[in-house]
């Protein structure tokens, strides 16, 4: 019997490093006419914000989302794993709680076999399952690259939405990830990811971001969003421009996960990192002697990636607290929100 090909194989790309560049999205969105006059629609794409928002009644709004992309790994449930907890980080993102989930799936069916793409599925429901959430329905296609993903709805009180445009001047800026998962996966394509590196790429992008809807709780927390395949730089800039601030970010302070600074440091990168660059780089003011390598980080795209929770000064710490005790024990304090525009790289 012939044996499958790598997952990975059969993709030009894996991950959130899929997404189209954020200046290519751009200009697509510009083009499509604005959603404003429906009353009920609290968020749309006026900011680039994590989902979508429409208010049901007084007590409810509902969070939909859906988000999906190519392997990332080639272990079928891993992948599906990842593909589900990314998607799920949307309604999170929005301080919502899941409530539903369905399948979106695009498989070379003569190419996969019936109980490889079994085991993606099966991967993603196993998330839905820990999420609280069933996977209810779906819809499947024959596609040339294999693709998973769902869409996700969930449940919010209208007065506890958290979007990425209510930062305000002073707040302290926390991520609740460790940054790293594109190098890894580079890495990995390569064959130069060890076990141990794996693991640790492996624990963080199956991670639910639900920790997003118990900061939407607090009242100073200001701003979430969850930095997925446009990098730390690229989610902080949306949040910059959502809310018509300026955002610092120290370079130094943002997590990596273990192993990553010598990957990235030997020249391991993907290509979306570069493309991410190109995209914004010119709203973003970097210290000259920044290293290349530490800029790649900065723009590494995030599978499935950690919160940027935009929080009260006064707040941080306690706040920085809940979120350890939730069990994000590499979260950190990244930056701040000031007077001005664009990302500040210290």
């Amino acid at each position: 019997m012939t044996a499958e090909p790598r997952l990975t194989s059969l993709a030009h790309g894996g991950g959130c490093g899929c997404k189209l560049s954020p200046q290519v999205l751009r200009d697509i969105l510009s083009a499509m006419p604005q959603a404003a006059t429906f009353a009920d629609l609290m968020v749309g794409t006026e900011t680039s914000d994590d989902a979508a928002v429409w208010r049901l009644n007084e007590q409810q709004a509902l969070v939909a989302t859906t988000d999906f992309f190519m392997p990332v790994v080639d272990d079928p449930f891993d992948f599906g794993r990842i593909a589900a907890t990314n998607a799920l980080s949307d309604v999170y993102a929005m301080g919502g709680r899941p409530i539903l989930a369905l399948a979106l799936v695009g498989m070379p069916v003569n190419v996969l076999s019936a109980e490889t793409i079994g085991q993606i599925l099966a991967g993603g429901a196993s998330v839905c399952a820990e999420a609280g959430v069933p996977v209810a329905g779906g819809h499947s296609i024959d596609s040339v690259e294999p693709i998973y993903g769902l869409v996700a709805l969930g449940l919010v009180h209208p007065d506890r939405v958290r979007t990425n445009r209510a930062a305000r001047v002073g707040d302290v800026l926390i991520l609740t990830k460790a940054l790293g998962v594109g190098v890894m996966s580079a890495a990995y394509k390569q064959g130069r990811l060890d076990d141990q590196g794996y693991a640790a790429m492996i624990a963080s992008t199956t991670q639910l971001n639900r920790i997003g809807a118990d900061l939407a709780e607090i009242d100073a927390v200001h701003a979430l969003t969850d930095v997925t395949g446009f990098g730390l730089l690229g989610h902080a800039l949306e949040m910059a421009r959502g809310s018509g601030l300026a955002v610092e970010i120290d370079s130094t302070s943002a997590p990596l996960l273990p192993g990553v600074e010598a990957l990235v440091r030997e020249g391991v990168r993907t290509g979306a990192s570069a493309r991410n660059w190109a995209s914004y780089g010119e709203a973003v003011d970097l210290p000259a002697d920044l290293p290349d390598w530490r800029r790649d980080l900065l723009t590494d795209p995030q599978t499935s990636g950690g919160l940027l929770v935009s929080v009260a000064a006064d707040a941080a710490e306690a706040v920085l607290a809940r979120i350890r005790a939730a069990g994000f024990h590499t979260a950190a304090i990244v930056g701040r929100v000031v007077d001005g525009a664009g990302v500040r790289v210290a």
